[in-house]
């Protein structure tokens, strides 16, 4: 075998002159993708385990590359380990370590594989690690959700439609509204995960490798539900990618509308809750403030996450198939999203925690606006025949009465009621409580007392 000496590239022999100092900065991805040193090694402990299985190489090459792989990643975790630009990436400067280490057995270990397969590998392996964290920390602000939903089951405040009174609810339902969408995410993410559990390795540079090599044996060693199955759409594939990216952005997206509201909720134009001084920050200039800032923080984040995707879609789009250089983006922006939305779950789970509901003005809020209108309606159909049509119609004239009397509509005596709908009776008064209003949206989904506790315990028994 010829000598690869460790202070020259590994294509040393094919391209003469040294890299322009422009080209080398521009060349390096190791600041980047030294974060897959352990997905590297793993994959590199797994391939050289298939090569002997294959008899194409020896026992004793094999548990030397493996030894010096193993002493590798202790250095590296322990921050002994030296990183060098002029070996590009991870896979280089582990590969060029592993020669110093052991020597030249160290050259087998590239046998049967190249860059492109290596680093989707690694790439993949990664993202399913960073998808079971980021559902773990999504796991985490749906428990909060329902331990806050449970404390304020009868609590009642206004729903809104286009930010306007539109009829009673309960405080829990609103919250547990975050549950389904944060299940709805986790769901999204293991989804992902299902779609990439395709091993690329052993696919090589883009067509595959004249070495009898066992992929299966690879694939199930690294966790994979099976090896890909075309080479050359292996080492083109980013899709995988861009599936993890839109999962980001979708999570990051729900946080900034939750965010907004919560901002909106704790102005003082609206008052309904309260933020611990744990979660906001003060003024420069004026000393009463208490700002809701890490709810902005959360709110302007979702437009990184967003453009990271827009960025990876828009370096695929001229892309023909194999691989291009063009790709070496993916890991950075990757990294960046993930660490953004980690960073934003555990800030939104440290909110849910730090918010007080303000019971009374929300009790209040829900009295105006005539919001138990609905019930009136749907009353007139239940007892007096109408159609909901007649019925709305009817509730509209009652209403435009109250406004014209500055009245709520339970401030109304049955004689009032009366005079615009004489079948009406005292019974009907009992429509315009808002407890009652609530209790009445018994249908699966809705905002009963019952229906949300039920709901609580099912996905409490879930866990």
């Amino acid at each position: 075998m010829a000598k690869n000496k460790n202070n020259q590239a590994i294509w040393n022999t094919r391209i003469k002159k040294k890299a322009s100092t422009l080209f080398a900065k521009v060349g390096s991805s190791i600041d980047i993708d030294k974060r897959l040193y352990k997905e590297d090694i793993r994959g590199s402990i797994v391939h050289v385990e298939m090569l002997f299985k294959q008899k194409i190489i020896s026992f004793k090459v094999k548990n030397k590359i493996i030894y010096g792989l193993q002493k590798i990643e202790k250095q590296i975790s322990k921050n002994n380990f030296e990183f060098n630009k002029k070996y590009e990436d991870i896979h280089m400067n582990i590969e060029k370590q592993l020669f110093q280490m052991i020597g030249e057995e160290a050259g087998y270990i590239h046998t049967a594989r190249s860059r492109n397969d290596q680093v989707i590998t690694d790439f993949k392996l990664w993202i399913k690690s960073a998808t079971k964290e980021i559902n773990t920390n999504i796991e985490k602000i749906i428990k909060s959700t329902l331990k806050l939903s449970e404390k304020n089951i009868e609590t009642i405040m206004p729903g809104f439609t286009h930010l306007k009174n539109a009829q009673p609810i309960s405080l829990a339902h609103y919250f547990m509204a975050y549950v389904e969408i944060f299940k709805r995410d986790k769901k999204r993410f293991t989804n992902n995960l299902d779609n990439l559990n395709e091993c690329p390795l052993g696919v090589a540079a883009l067509s595959g490798t004249s070495f009898n090599i066992d992929r299966h044996y690879s694939s199930n060693k690294l966790g994979f539900n099976q090896p890909t199955n075309n080479s050359i759409d292996t080492v083109s594939d980013r899709d995988f990618v861009l599936d993890f990216l839109y999962c980001v952005s979708v999570c990051s997206m729900h946080i900034s509308r939750i965010a907004e509201e919560l901002i909106i909720w704790n102005s003082d134009g609206f008052n309904l809750i309260q933020l611990s001084d744990k979660v906001v920050t003060g003024s420069s200039i004026m000393p009463q403030k208490k700002n809701p800032d890490l709810l902005e923080y959360l709110r302007g984040k979702s437009g990184i996450s967003f453009g990271n995707l827009f960025s990876m879609l828009t370096i695929l789009k001229g892309l023909p198939l194999s691989y291009f250089k063009d790709m070496q983006d993916d890991k950075e922006i990757v990294f960046k999203s993930y660490d953004t939305l980690i960073n934003c779950l555990m800030i939104f789970d440290e909110i849910l925690k730090n918010i007080s509901p303000n019971k009374k003005k929300m009790l209040e809020l829900a009295n105006l606006g005539f919001i138990t209108a609905t019930d009136l309606a749907d009353y007139l159909v239940k007892n007096h025949a109408m159609s909901f049509r007649k019925a709305y119609q009817k509730t509209a004239e009652i209403v435009n009465y109250a406004e014209k009397k500055k009245k709520k509509l339970n401030d109304l005596k049955i004689e009032e009621l009366k005079k615009i709908e004489p079948k009406l009776t005292s019974d009907v008064l009992k429509v315009f409580d808002l407890r009652n209003s609530i209790n009445s949206k018994k249908s699966y989904g809705g905002t009963s007392f019952e229906n949300i506790k039920r709901m609580i315990m099912k996905y409490k028994k879930n866990k």
